[in-house]
């Protein structure tokens, strides 16, 4: 089972195709080649070697990052103004929209990627629809017209569900599961539209019940025979796509620094705050990769499956929301905007702990003695709010820099512990 970031292994050997009950569908990798441009498309091997993120995904996740980028500029446009609740629940909603195709995608690539012409084609459309998504995010945020970003989901959606009909058609031992994922996404779509057509005080409850009948989906259509993801494969995925927003994040925070160094703050101030918030995020980065969940996913399976992807929801926008913070607090820093100090530290404070305890909830069954204690980590988010909370009492660029230590000494901490363990060597180098 391949460990998280682990590309040692040529693509070559990459390529392996699980033997159904019936007849085997082992290719060499010279006929696999030939006949790139079709290949079935069947369950793969959940115990594949060497399984990691293609290409393509690698695309795929690139083109998600813009719309992850667009929401949460908007996202800091509005705590910037004071409007934290209506930009919140935009963002939440929009937010939505770009996780749930992208987890769709990542677990259906998990069990029948082919990466051939086909699968390639309708993987572009479900590109095409996210950048639809990223270039409604304006009016979802300004004028609640959710409109663009229904058009780009459903895009995306029903690319998928071409995906799930093709699958149907190739593999007969996944045929029922399939077909019953087309079926519900198909109707849900449908129903996504005809929402639009809602007047605007049915909209949100229109909007809460098609969401919970989304991520009941999964449930419903694998009831009788769950799909042959890869351990290794969705923690890989998950990770990576982590970073890219870590990225992103450490992108929003040096734009604006860069606004503010142009409007003449206190470059003191600027150093502080962008040496605290690049310590944050690599603290953030340590603790999520501080343990490999691959093995872990490997023996439970579906016991965590739906508590590992959905849990991710939270993680990906905690992330991007800190982003969006960082960026509030830059140009508060600048000049002055209408939000309150206080409001401008919490923007901050909140999301970083939304992500720890998350992170603990998602690695705690998958990893335990890797894990630092629930005591320690909220410890951790106490430390965290209670910095927040000096924003009227001191510098702004000072609190919202010290959010990092609470963080950074959970990490340390973590490291501590694990020195102790037998394997702690491997573990921290891996």
């Amino acid at each position: 089972m391949t460990s998280i970031g682990d590309h040692s292994e040529p693509a070559a050997e990459a390529r392996v195709f699980p033997e159904p009950a019936a007849e085997a569908r082992a290719f060499s990798e010279p006929a696999a080649e030939a006949r790139a441009w079709k290949l079935p498309m069947t369950g793969r091997d959940t115990a594949e070697p060497h399984r990691s993120s293609t290409p393509l995904e690698l695309l795929f996740d690139l083109t998600f990052v813009v719309a992850v980028g667009r929401v949460a500029a908007e996202l800091a446009h509005s705590i910037a103004a004071d409007q934290l609740w209506h930009g919140l629940a935009s963002y939440l909603m929009v937010f939505f929209a770009i996780w749930w195709a992208w987890v769709n995608f990542t677990w259906f690539a998990s069990a029948f990627d082919t990466d051939d012409v086909g699968y390639r084609l309708l993987t572009l459309l479900q590109m095409a629809g996210v950048l639809v998504v990223a270039a409604s995010v304006p009016p979802a945020f300004e004028h609640n017209d959710l409109t663009g970003v229904v058009i780009g989901y459903v895009i995306m959606r029903i690319a998928l569900v071409a995906q799930w009909l093709r699958a149907a058609a190739q593999d007969p031992d996944n045929r029922r599961t399939a077909l019953r994922y087309a079926r519900a996404v198909t109707v849900l779509q449908v129903c996504w539209v005809l929402r639009l057509l809602l007047p605007d005080e049915l909209g949100a409850p229109a909007f809460v019940l098609l969401v919970l009948l989304e991520v009941l989906v999964p449930a419903w259509a694998e009831r009788f025979e769950s799909t042959s993801w890869h351990p290794g494969h969705i923690a890989e995925r998950h990770g990576l796509f982590t970073l890219i927003v870590l990225g992103e994040s450490v992108l929003a925070a040096s734009s604006a620094l860069e606004v503010a160094h142009a409007a003449h703050s206190s470059v003191a101030s600027l150093v502080l705050l962008g040496a605290g918030g690049l310590v944050l995020l690599f603290a953030l980065w340590w603790l999520y990769y501080l343990r490999d969940p691959a093995d872990g996913l490997g023996v439970l399976r579906n016991a965590v499956a739906f508590r590992w992807g959905y849990g991710h929801y939270g993680i990906f926008g905690s992330l991007a929301a800190i982003g969006a913070g960082l960026d509030v607090t830059a140009e508060a820093v600048a000049g002055p905007v209408e939000a309150s100090r206080l409001l401008v530290s919490y923007s901050v404070a909140v999301p970083i702990c939304c992500y720890l305890l998350l992170l603990w909830f998602l690695h705690r069954p998958l990893a335990e003695r890797q894990c630092p204690p629930l005591a320690g980590v909220l410890a951790t988010v106490a430390g965290t709010l209670l910095i927040a909370g000096c924003a009227e009492l001191a510098p702004l660029a000072v609190v919202v820099a010290g959010l990092c230590l609470p963080a950074a000494g959970l990490v340390g901490f973590s490291v501590w512990q694990l020195a102790g363990q037998p394997g702690s060597a491997n573990r921290l180098s891996s």
